[in-house]
Protein backbone atom coordinates (compact mmCIF):
# COMPACT_ATOMS: atom_id res chain seq x y z
CA UNK A 1 0.00 0.00 0.00
CA UNK A 2 1.61 3.47 -0.78
CA UNK A 3 1.75 5.79 1.89
CA UNK A 4 0.10 8.89 1.51
CA UNK A 5 2.07 12.04 1.44
CA UNK A 6 2.94 14.30 5.03
CA UNK A 7 0.93 17.15 5.75
CA UNK A 8 2.59 20.42 4.61
CA UNK A 9 2.32 23.73 6.25
CA UNK A 10 1.90 26.47 3.43
CA UNK A 11 3.30 29.22 4.84
CA UNK A 12 5.40 32.13 2.14
CA UNK A 13 8.91 31.02 1.24
CA UNK A 14 9.62 34.40 0.94
CA UNK A 15 9.40 38.04 2.59
CA UNK A 16 5.78 38.27 3.73
CA UNK A 17 5.05 41.43 1.66
CA UNK A 18 4.69 39.36 -1.47
CA UNK A 19 1.46 38.03 0.22
CA UNK A 20 -1.01 40.75 -0.08
CA UNK A 21 -3.46 39.82 3.06
CA UNK A 22 -6.09 38.85 3.31
CA UNK A 23 -6.16 36.57 0.35
CA UNK A 24 -8.21 34.42 -1.29
CA UNK A 25 -7.46 30.55 0.07
CA UNK A 26 -6.87 29.22 -3.42
CA UNK A 27 -4.58 32.27 -4.41
CA UNK A 28 -2.82 31.63 -1.01
CA UNK A 29 -1.76 28.36 -2.12
CA UNK A 30 -0.40 29.22 -5.48
CA UNK A 31 1.62 32.09 -3.95
CA UNK A 32 2.96 29.81 -1.25
CA UNK A 33 3.90 27.03 -4.06
CA UNK A 34 1.90 24.39 -3.05
CA UNK A 35 -0.57 23.97 -6.37
CA UNK A 36 -1.37 25.74 -9.04
CA UNK A 37 -5.17 27.92 -8.02
CA UNK A 38 -7.02 24.97 -9.79
CA UNK A 39 -4.79 22.31 -8.13
CA UNK A 40 -5.48 24.47 -4.76
CA UNK A 41 -9.42 24.79 -5.52
CA UNK A 42 -9.76 20.31 -5.67
CA UNK A 43 -7.66 19.86 -2.97
CA UNK A 44 -9.79 22.78 -0.62
CA UNK A 45 -13.47 20.71 -2.29
CA UNK A 46 -11.68 17.12 -0.54
CA UNK A 47 -11.74 18.67 2.59
CA UNK A 48 -7.39 18.63 2.09
CA UNK A 49 -7.37 22.44 3.14
CA UNK A 50 -6.79 23.42 6.98
CA UNK A 51 -6.65 27.28 8.09
CA UNK A 52 -5.77 26.68 11.97
CA UNK A 53 -7.48 23.42 12.80
CA UNK A 54 -10.44 24.32 10.83
CA UNK A 55 -11.66 22.59 6.79
CA UNK A 56 -11.02 25.66 4.30
CA UNK A 57 -13.57 26.70 2.43
CA UNK A 58 -13.12 27.83 -0.96
CA UNK A 59 -14.65 31.63 -0.09
CA UNK A 60 -12.09 31.50 3.04
CA UNK A 61 -9.38 34.56 3.20
CA UNK A 62 -5.81 34.07 4.68
CA UNK A 63 -4.82 36.80 7.52
CA UNK A 64 -1.19 37.32 8.10
CA UNK A 65 -0.25 34.66 11.19
CA UNK A 66 -2.91 32.10 10.05
CA UNK A 67 -1.95 28.11 10.08
CA UNK A 68 -2.64 26.27 6.61
CA UNK A 69 -2.07 22.91 6.64
CA UNK A 70 -2.41 20.99 2.69
CA UNK A 71 -2.51 16.99 3.44
CA UNK A 72 -2.35 14.40 0.74
CA UNK A 73 -1.11 16.18 -1.78
CA UNK A 74 1.73 15.30 -3.88
CA UNK A 75 3.72 18.24 -5.60
CA UNK A 76 3.47 17.99 -9.21
CA UNK A 77 6.89 17.02 -11.48
CA UNK A 78 6.93 20.55 -13.53
CA UNK A 79 8.70 21.16 -16.65
CA UNK A 80 10.26 24.40 -17.71
CA UNK A 81 11.70 24.70 -20.82
CA UNK A 82 14.05 28.09 -22.54
CA UNK A 83 12.94 28.53 -25.98
CA UNK A 84 14.83 30.82 -28.33
CA UNK A 85 11.70 32.60 -30.17
CA UNK A 86 12.18 33.57 -33.86
CA UNK A 87 11.87 36.93 -35.05
CA UNK A 88 8.19 37.11 -36.51
CA UNK A 89 7.02 34.33 -34.27
CA UNK A 90 3.68 34.91 -31.72
CA UNK A 91 3.82 34.38 -28.52
CA UNK A 92 -0.19 34.93 -27.48
CA UNK A 93 -2.14 36.48 -29.93
CA UNK A 94 -3.92 34.37 -32.35
CA UNK A 95 -2.15 34.28 -35.17
CA UNK A 96 -4.43 35.02 -38.77
CA UNK A 97 -3.54 32.54 -41.73
CA UNK A 98 -0.29 33.87 -42.07
CA UNK A 99 1.42 33.79 -39.03
CA UNK A 100 2.60 31.19 -36.59
CA UNK A 101 2.50 30.71 -33.31
CA UNK A 102 4.97 28.98 -30.31
CA UNK A 103 2.04 26.50 -30.45
CA UNK A 104 3.06 25.81 -34.29
CA UNK A 105 6.81 25.54 -33.81
CA UNK A 106 6.81 24.25 -30.03
CA UNK A 107 3.96 21.90 -30.25
CA UNK A 108 4.68 20.30 -26.89
CA UNK A 109 1.38 19.35 -24.90
CA UNK A 110 0.15 21.17 -22.15
CA UNK A 111 3.05 23.51 -22.34
CA UNK A 112 2.40 27.20 -22.68
CA UNK A 113 4.67 30.88 -22.75
CA UNK A 114 5.20 32.54 -19.66
CA UNK A 115 5.08 36.36 -20.90
CA UNK A 116 5.25 38.04 -23.72
CA UNK A 117 7.91 38.91 -26.76
CA UNK A 118 6.52 41.20 -29.66
CA UNK A 119 6.38 39.44 -32.81
CA UNK A 120 9.37 41.74 -34.31
CA UNK A 121 11.13 40.52 -31.20
CA UNK A 122 13.56 37.24 -30.76
CA UNK A 123 15.08 35.31 -28.08
CA UNK A 124 14.23 33.64 -24.71
CA UNK A 125 11.10 32.81 -23.59
CA UNK A 126 10.30 30.34 -21.04
CA UNK A 127 7.27 27.60 -21.37
CA UNK A 128 5.65 25.75 -18.81
CA UNK A 129 3.04 23.89 -17.14
CA UNK A 130 3.46 25.13 -14.17
CA UNK A 131 0.84 27.83 -13.72
CA UNK A 132 2.48 29.09 -10.21
CA UNK A 133 5.12 30.76 -11.55
CA UNK A 134 2.75 33.07 -13.71
CA UNK A 135 2.32 35.94 -11.28
CA UNK A 136 5.23 35.91 -9.08
CA UNK A 137 7.35 35.98 -12.75
CA UNK A 138 5.19 39.05 -14.39
CA UNK A 139 3.53 41.12 -11.55
CA UNK A 140 4.87 44.53 -11.25
CA UNK A 141 5.33 43.91 -7.36
CA UNK A 142 8.56 41.20 -8.27
CA UNK A 143 11.70 43.13 -9.68
CA UNK A 144 12.96 40.02 -11.47
CA UNK A 145 15.85 41.16 -14.02
CA UNK A 146 14.99 40.89 -17.79
CA UNK A 147 17.93 41.70 -20.39
CA UNK A 148 17.74 42.08 -24.02
CA UNK A 149 20.55 42.98 -26.29
CA UNK A 150 19.26 46.04 -27.90
CA UNK A 151 20.36 47.18 -31.44
CA UNK A 152 18.99 51.02 -32.29
CA UNK A 153 19.34 52.90 -36.31
CA UNK A 154 20.91 55.76 -34.40
CA UNK A 155 24.39 56.76 -32.63
CA UNK A 156 23.32 55.95 -28.89
CA UNK A 157 24.59 59.37 -26.77
CA UNK A 158 25.47 59.25 -23.07
CA UNK A 159 22.56 61.63 -22.34
CA UNK A 160 20.11 59.52 -24.21
CA UNK A 161 21.89 56.35 -21.72
CA UNK A 162 21.37 58.23 -18.52
CA UNK A 163 18.19 59.06 -19.60
CA UNK A 164 16.48 55.62 -19.85
CA UNK A 165 18.92 54.73 -16.79
CA UNK A 166 17.22 56.65 -14.58
CA UNK A 167 13.81 56.37 -15.48
CA UNK A 168 11.75 58.28 -18.04
CA UNK A 169 7.82 58.95 -18.43
CA UNK A 170 6.28 57.15 -21.78
CA UNK A 171 2.64 56.78 -22.20
CA UNK A 172 1.68 54.52 -19.44
CA UNK A 173 3.57 56.10 -16.63
CA UNK A 174 7.24 56.78 -15.64
CA UNK A 175 9.43 53.35 -15.98
CA UNK A 176 11.20 52.16 -13.29
CA UNK A 177 15.18 52.66 -13.35
CA UNK A 178 17.12 50.04 -15.31
CA UNK A 179 20.97 48.94 -16.04
CA UNK A 180 22.63 49.78 -19.52
CA UNK A 181 25.78 49.04 -20.70
CA UNK A 182 27.23 50.46 -24.23
CA UNK A 183 28.57 47.04 -26.39
CA UNK A 184 28.91 50.11 -29.80
CA UNK A 185 27.77 53.28 -31.00
CA UNK A 186 24.62 51.49 -31.71
CA UNK A 187 24.01 48.50 -29.24
CA UNK A 188 23.06 47.95 -25.71
CA UNK A 189 22.90 45.45 -23.53
CA UNK A 190 19.77 46.78 -21.47
CA UNK A 191 18.30 45.29 -17.74
CA UNK A 192 14.82 46.18 -16.83
CA UNK A 193 12.85 44.34 -14.43
CA UNK A 194 9.25 45.66 -15.86
CA UNK A 195 7.68 43.60 -18.80
CA UNK A 196 5.09 46.49 -20.11
CA UNK A 197 3.98 46.32 -23.56
CA UNK A 198 6.69 47.40 -25.91
CA UNK A 199 8.26 49.11 -23.18
CA UNK A 200 11.88 49.30 -24.07
CA UNK A 201 11.36 50.38 -28.39
CA UNK A 202 8.73 53.18 -26.33
CA UNK A 203 11.88 53.97 -23.93
CA UNK A 204 14.49 54.30 -26.78
CA UNK A 205 11.71 56.42 -28.80
CA UNK A 206 11.55 58.63 -26.23
CA UNK A 207 14.78 59.65 -26.19
CA UNK A 208 15.06 59.81 -30.20
CA UNK A 209 16.13 56.44 -30.63
CA UNK A 210 14.66 53.75 -33.35
CA UNK A 211 14.99 50.19 -32.51
CA UNK A 212 15.83 47.96 -35.35
CA UNK A 213 16.45 44.76 -33.56
CA UNK A 214 15.70 43.92 -30.25
CA UNK A 215 16.33 40.15 -28.73
CA UNK A 216 16.25 39.02 -24.63
CA UNK A 217 18.94 36.87 -23.42
CA UNK A 218 18.27 36.31 -19.84
CA UNK A 219 15.48 36.43 -17.41
CA UNK A 220 16.68 36.00 -14.25
CA UNK A 221 19.37 33.76 -14.22
CA UNK A 222 18.17 31.68 -17.06
CA UNK A 223 20.10 32.77 -20.09
CA UNK A 224 19.81 31.81 -23.46
CA UNK A 225 23.60 30.99 -24.17
CA UNK A 226 24.34 29.02 -27.09
CA UNK A 227 20.72 28.24 -27.72
CA UNK A 228 20.34 28.42 -31.54
CA UNK A 229 17.44 30.44 -32.85
CA UNK A 230 13.99 28.58 -32.78
CA UNK A 231 15.92 25.64 -30.19
CA UNK A 232 14.92 24.72 -26.79
CA UNK A 233 16.44 23.01 -24.11
CA UNK A 234 14.70 21.95 -20.85
CA UNK A 235 15.38 24.07 -17.62
CA UNK A 236 16.58 21.42 -14.87
CA UNK A 237 19.49 20.89 -12.03
CA UNK A 238 20.53 23.88 -10.08
CA UNK A 239 19.55 25.85 -12.76
CA UNK A 240 16.05 25.11 -12.61
CA UNK A 241 16.59 24.87 -8.34
CA UNK A 242 17.59 28.50 -8.45
CA UNK A 243 15.46 30.11 -10.93
CA UNK A 244 12.44 28.62 -8.47
CA UNK A 245 13.96 29.73 -5.23
CA UNK A 246 14.23 33.56 -6.53
CA UNK A 247 10.35 32.59 -7.28
CA UNK A 248 10.45 31.85 -3.28
CA UNK A 249 8.62 28.34 -5.03
CA UNK A 250 10.59 24.03 -4.84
Amino acid sequence: MTESPEPIKAYPQKKKDTIPYPVRINRYLALTGVATRRNAEELIVKGKVTINNRKAVLTDRVLQGDEVVVSGHKPKAYRYIAYNKKRGILTHSLPNHKDKSIADVMPTLGIYPIGRLDKDSEGLIILTDDGRITERLLSPRFDHEKEYLVTVQERLRNDMIESMERGLVIEDGPTKPCRIVKKGPNVISMTITEGRKHQIRRMLSAVGGTVIALKRVRIMNITIGSLGTGSSRNISGKEKTEFLASLGLK
